[in-house]
């Protein structure tokens, strides 16, 4: 990072010639750039070309710009080179996601990408059309040149891949990649990054640069308005016709298919019935009016939040039941297979430790889930409030770890069905009366053959923040996709703290990053909240952060089962040692990223910065 009137810049990517967009960069005949990673180290140098000249030094100016001075033998001075200006630009995320910035000397230079626009305060740049791999459709890239490319911090890369065509293709098998660019230019180009997110801090270079290709819908409204105003009249005429003909078909089927519609949501309902008896199952089916006057018609006093698939509302039962009302949107993601598969998993589980269904509706083009309602809403509600989570002493934290831990136990081994839950987060486990924790939400879950351990899928669907490298990235999912889950939940409990909300100051690391960091620097109880009470030993807070990181380790094969899970948590099983967490980005020689991090600050503080090393972000 640099310096910039109290903000600051990030340099671009080593594209394998340059590091693209580096501010204040100095290009000349006497030196050359290096960038070597490798398994044992990562490091940037500028390297001398002239024999003869030995010696160079930078400097930071107060105005945040660098210069650098080369020694001259003949001349027995410092020459110093001094670097283009900053530009507006050079501002890190100054546009905001999915904006570009291009300083051209004009006011305006923010614009949302394509396929993107900006809402009515003009502040956030979203998609005018929804991408199309969930549906089956084939996006598309848009190509941006001569661009320093986006915040990598939500990347991946990959360098074996050879080809551009080979990068495109990976990136539309998952429906998580937003873009892609080639890894290395240098050459006939090779390897190959993808994003996962929001692009942030994307801009155009005036020379230099690097090819971007950015994820978009086959047909965006933009294109939908360009190719509008390319219509003839004659062209237009015959739309209006066509348009005609189209609506009387398009009414005339109306009248047919709601009459259809209408017999098959009665033959619909039969079917719940039918199957609930086949399956031996006990599901009472409700009436859609009974459910809208239990919520009072689903009013917004009603409601308890907002899911993934639909909103949450509060309902009262004409015998003074409490219930909890799953209402399907419309527009969300699950269809009617994920509501049956929700209906037909949670039916078949009795555990303490899940959310009981009560039963469902399925009428008036209306998808309901009823369920036992708990009065103290989610773990996260309490867990990331600062006031609400000192209720949770640690004796109640242990309880809740324990308690998701027997859930998940159960789905993956004892229940009729092996399940992976595929969604695990605090905001899916709710707490009863007495702060009982109950994994909810089986909207994502799979169930598993007793000889199956693992599955792929193209549709990657969850959270951020609680999903494992394997099955964000390549779609890879089995019981040790839940176990990392559950590792993120202890490791937020312990500290408080969000993982993906959560970035250390000083390493740039996620709360896991941030966990492993200070285990191994032998400081693991610097991660525990100190607005907890202190009525539990530190040993014991100590086994659950290193329960935490085992369950959290980048290799699938490395995480521990949840009986073994169960068992540790009980104190019945001795804990080995962990290895590095998924997603971690710091560095592997960890006494030479520390020493390298102080000698940075002390360098800031002499008004002076280093050339051999650039602290990787």
């Amino acid at each position: 990072m640099e310096i910039l009137y109290g903000s600051y810049s990030r340099p671009g990517s080593w594209n394998g010639l340059s590091i693209t967009g580096l501010p204040g960069e100095i290009t000349d005949q006497l030196t050359k750039s290096l960038f070597v990673m490798n398994q044992d180290e990562v490091f940037y140098e500028i390297q001398l070309l002239n024999s003869s000249t030995k010696l160079m030094r930078s400097r930071l100016l107060p105005e945040g710009y660098q210069v650098r001075f080369i020694w001259s033998d003949e001349k027995k001075i410092w020459d110093s080179q001094f670097p283009k200006p900053f530009d507006v630009c050079q501002t890190y995320a100054l546009c905001g996601a999915n904006a570009i910035c291009d300083f051209n000397g004009k006011a305006k230079h923010c614009g949302c990408l394509s396929g993107f626009k900006a809402n009515s305060a003009g502040s956030i740049c979203a998609r005018t059309t929804r991408l199309d791999c969930n549906k089956g459709g084939i996006d598309k890239f848009q190509k941006y040149k001569g661009m320093k490319l986006p915040d990598t911090s939500s990347s991946w890369y990959d360098r074996t891949i050879t080809t551009l065509l080979e990068c495109e293709k990976l990136c539309l098998s998952n429906c998580s990649c937003t873009a892609y660019a080639q890894l290395n230019i240098s050459g006939e180009g090779s390897g190959c990054l993808h994003w996962f997110s929001d692009i942030v801090d994307i801009r155009t270079l005036p020379e230099g640069g690097q090819n971007f290709y950015l994820r978009m819908a086959t047909v965006t409204a933009s294109e939908l308005q360009l190719q509008d105003h390319r219509f003839s009249r004659k062209k237009l005429a015959g739309i209006v016709v066509g348009c005609t003909i189209f609506i009387i078909a398009v009414t005339v089927f109306g009248l047919i298919f709601c009459i259809r519609r209408k017999k098959l949501k009665q033959s619909e309902a039969n079917y719940w019935k039918d199957k609930s008896k086949e399956d031996d199952i006990d599901l009472p089916i409700f009436h859609f009016l009974s459910i809208s006057n239990a919520t009072n018609q689903f009013s917004e006093s009603n409601k308890l939040g907002q899911g993934g698939f639909g909103p949450v509302y509060k309902g009262i039962l004409p015998d003074g039941q409490e219930i909890a009302v799953k209402r399907l949107s419309k527009t969300s993601g699950q269809g009617l297979d994920e509501f049956k598969n929700e209906v037909m998993l949670v039916a078949k589980l009795q555990h303490r430790n899940l959310v009981k269904l009560l039963g469902c509706s399925i009428q008036q083009d209306e998808k309901l889930l009823v369920y036992e309602f708990m009065p103290n809403r989610s773990l996260d509600y309490f867990i990331f409030d600062s006031t609400r989570r000192t209720l949770l002493g640690w004796a109640k934290r242990f309880e809740i770890i324990g308690g998701i831990a027997r859930g998940l136990l159960y789905l993956h081994q004892d229940s009729r069905l092996k399940i992976i839950h595929r969604d695990l987060k605090t905001g899916n486990v709710l707490l009863d009366s007495n702060m009982n924790p109950k994994i909810s939400d089986f909207g994502m879950a799979r169930t598993f053959g007793l000889d199956q351990d693992e599955a792929n899928t193209n549709r990657v669907m969850g959270t951020y923040g609680y999903m494992p490298p394997e099955y964000a990235v390549h779609g890879s999912f089995s019981v040790k996709s839940d176990v990392f889950s559950f590792g993120v939940i202890v490791l937020e409990i312990i500290s408080g703290r969000k993982n993906r909300g959560f970035c250390d100051p000083h390493n740039h690391l996620n709360l896991l990053g941030h966990a492993w960091r200070l285990w191994i620097e032998k400081r693991p109880l610097e991660l525990m909240d100190d607005s907890a009470d202190n009525l539990v030993a530190p040993s014991e807070i100590l086994r659950y952060i290193h329960i935490g990181l085992l369950c959290v380790q980048q290799r699938p094969e490395d995480r521990p089962n949840m009986s073994s899970v169960v068992l540790m948590l009980n104190g019945e099983k001795l804990l080995p040692e962990p290895s590095q967490p998924g997603f971690y980005t710091g560095g592997r020689d960890h006494s030479t990223v520390t020493n390298s991090s102080s000698r940075n600050c002390e360098a800031y503080s002499l008004n002076e910065m280093s050339d051999s090393l650039l602290k990787p972000r």
